[in-house]
């Protein structure tokens, strides 16, 4: 029977410490050779019948993970269209409530309207700040940049009270953190961070009844039967979901289930327990060292204030880190181990 370290190791091979996957995640190797029939595929003159059926076992794979019907699952390229979406359905003057310097891709399509009253607060502020003229509350499940958790069942108790919705990007928990269906109306996530995909999709999870949301943005695959729909308006829009999907990027979907294929393999559950265990060591290590990191209990991703100058240095060294606004960020997820986590520590401390 293959144990979680076996799956790991028979997929990655990493030449230097990457702790950078809050940036970008690796790829397997199960999706790097589907990646390559794909290709080949499309080079050989192959019919691609199958890369769109790969599109929805993708959708159907990111429903499980999000808790929801595969009817809620939309799939795009960028969270940022799909939060133009929610951002068009608002009526004029709504307020939306978002975190302090949140991520730009879930906060800038509300900034781009105009006439929506964009209110921010701190990130531990936000579920009391929920009031009565309140529209939508948008929030990443965890911040990019820190690392820091949002309690989303706090959220999700205090939009339900005052009639507002909650939007949450998932783009830097799904895949480690597992996600609660009751705790968001709309959902949105990259899927080349812990996903470990091919960059190119992002999904939508919509509401059951599609969230009022008008898909102005859609093709002839928004179609309830998308080779019907290829020419002139579409006359019948998807009765699911579907009705929000961009055209999709095949190849990105090829490599992408097999990625999510070693997802659901490993079990988010324990995905999570290993991310955040060796979070917790190097928080441990920090401390030892003298160093305080941004409080962010129970995350994958570990900022620490005014070491992100180490950074060049450090990728010098064969580690892979972010700077962020000073900040060391470092990101673990399931290839990385507690060598790599005192390999940084001991660079840390030179």
């Amino acid at each position: 029977m293959e144990t979680f370290e076996s799956l790991v190791r028979a997929e990655f091979a990493p030449k230097n410490t990457f702790l950078n996957t809050a940036s970008n995640g690796l790829l397997p190797a199960r999706t790097v050779a589907a990646l390559d029939r794909a290709v080949r595929m499309r080079a050989e003159g192959i019919p691609l019948g199958p890369l769109y059926e790969d599109v929805e076992t993708v959708r159907a794979s990111v429903a499980r993970l999000a808790g929801v019907p595969v009817g809620r699952v939309a799939a795009g390229a960028s969270v940022a269209e799909f939060g133009a979406l929610i951002a068009a359905a608002l009526p004029a003057g709504a307020e939306v409530l978002i975190a302090e310097a949140d991520f730009a891709s879930l906060v800038n399509p509300f900034h781009m309207r105009g006439d929506l009253k964009v209110r921010s607060v701190p990130l531990e502020r936000l579920a009391e700040s929920v009031r009565a003229e309140t529209a939508l509350v948008a929030v990443s499940a965890v911040q990019s940049a820190d690392g820091r958790l949002a309690d989303l069942a706090a959220l999700r108790g205090a939009a339900r009270a005052r009639g507002a919705r909650l939007y949450v990007d998932a783009s830097q928990s799904i895949g480690w953190l597992p996600i609660d269906p009751d705790d968001y109306d709309f959902l949105a996530a990259v899927g080349f961070k812990w996903l470990l995909g091919p960059h190119g999709v992002a999904f939508f999870v919509v509401p059951e009844d599609l969230g009022d949301l008008t898909p102005l943005l859609a093709g002839w695959v928004a179609g309830e039967v998308p080779w019907d729909s290829c020419y002139g308006p579409v006359e019948q829009l998807a009765r699911s979901a579907r009705r929000f999907d961009m055209s999709p990027a095949l190849f990105t979907h090829a490599g992408l289930r097999a990625s999510l294929g070693l997802i659901e393999e490993l079990g988010v559950a324990a995905v999570h327990t290993h991310d955040v265990a060796l979070a917790d060591r190097f928080r441990a290590g920090l401390r030892d060292l003298g160093h305080e990191p941004v409080p962010a209990p129970g995350s994958a991703i570990v900022s620490v204030p005014g070491l992100g100058g180490h950074q060049p240095g450090l990728s010098t060294r064969g580690i892979e880190v972010s700077d962020r606004a000073g900040n060391l960020r470092a990101a673990f997820h399931l290839y990385n181990t507690p060598d790599d986590v005192d390999r940084l520590l001991a660079a840390l401390s030179d």
